[in-house]
């Protein structure tokens, strides 16, 4: 699991997946996001902006983020 310290109050879910290193550009998270390949705490997500805050897990192709 990868964990990820947001600063502020909340991150976007396409900077998170940049942030990460999962995905190279935003384009390709975006891509990601719209087609179904992410889930937000266990749910299928297809909102681009979602705002990520502290204590959400986001899963992406085998791998789990938890936002700190």
């Amino acid at each position: 699991m990868i964990e990820f310290e947001v600063t502020g109050d909340y991150i976007p879910l396409i900077q998170l997946l940049k942030a990460t290193g999962l995905v190279e550009t935003g384009g390709e998270a975006q891509i990601v996001v719209t087609e179904g390949e992410v889930k937000y705490n266990g749910a299928i997500d297809y909102r681009k902006r979602l705002k990520v805050k502290k204590g959400d897990v986001v899963e992406f192709r085998g791998d789990k983020i938890k936002v700190i």
